[in-house]
């Protein structure tokens, strides 16, 4: 058995179980893999977000000088948005459109957004940019 993660075209990223890659292949090609949030099944297999570690990965890494000055900007970066950005979460299209078209008053704003919101902020010639920022750790532990 081998799983592979999946997405549509349309960006739902999803989990197939396979017999064997000749089994996906069989499948995809006679349309039998469909996404499970809009049915699609233009369907291809993307990068597993998994790894495995060997022992020697378990060995405590040395920090470079380089290393810690990145580590360092990334905190100020983070924090940089955290103070300086309104948070709008999944309404960050929404309030950039107001925005753009003046319904609501010029700020900066974080958020989340689908690539189909991406996709109509770049047509209505909304420039942004996407910072990866970290989870926060679980509080209820």
């Amino acid at each position: 058995m081998i799983a592979y993660d999946l997405q549509c075209v349309n960006g739902h990223a999803f989990e197939g179980w396979f017999e064997d890659r000749k089994a996906y292949l069989d499948q995809q090609k006679k349309g039998m893999i469909a996404c499970p949030v809009c049915n699609d099944t233009s369907v291809s297999i993307i990068p597993s977000t998994f790894a495995i570690k060997s022992s020697q990965a378990l060995q405590p890494k040395q920090s470079t000088a380089k290393d810690d000055r990145l580590t360092k900007a990334g905190k100020e970066i983070i924090d940089f948005v955290e103070k300086n950005f309104d948070d709008v979460g999944c309404d960050f299209a929404k309030e950039a459109l107001k925005i753009h078209y003046g319904a609501a008053e010029p700020r900066n704003i974080r958020g989340v957004s689908t690539k189909e919101e991406e996709k109509v902020l770049k047509k209505e010639g909304i420039k942004f940019f996407k910072i990866p920022m970290p989870v926060p750790p679980d509080t209820d532990t």
